[in-house]
């Protein structure tokens, strides 16, 4: 499974870009599809996590009522849409998929390459 990100770039604070991830197929160990984010000089951190047919997994506190996943089943995609970004969501955006793993975070099979999203006040 191929995982292919776009949407990243350059924004101002406040800004509400949003990001996609599209994987080449779908399989069991897929389903669970995440984006993790990793800061200059930070460990990489998860968002967000949303799985077909269970919905949405996880928000990471710090982006809870700013950032929203949501996916296209139909285009094996998902999507990240960013609100209010402040400096502090200056980071690489990984998109990652896995299986699901009831009662444990999902699983991380495969990666994209990463979408660079810089935020500037």
């Amino acid at each position: 499974v191929q995982l292919v990100e776009s949407g990243g770039g350059s924004v101002q604070a406040g800004g509400s870009p949003e990001l996609s991830c599209t994987a080449s197929r779908y399989t069991y160990d897929s389903a669970c599809m995440g984006w993790f984010r990793q800061a200059p000089g930070k460990a990489r951190e998860k968002v967000a996590e949303i799985a077909n047919g269970a919905g949405i997994l996880y928000i990471t506190d710090s982006v809870k009522g700013r950032f929203t996943i949501s996916q296209d089943n139909s285009k094996n995609t998902v999507y990240l849409q960013m609100n209010s970004l402040n400096t502090e969501d200056t980071a690489m955006y990984y998109c990652a998929a896995g299986p699901v793993q009831f009662g444990k975070p999902c699983g991380t099979n495969y990666w994209g390459q990463g979408t660079q999203v810089t935020v500037s006040s």
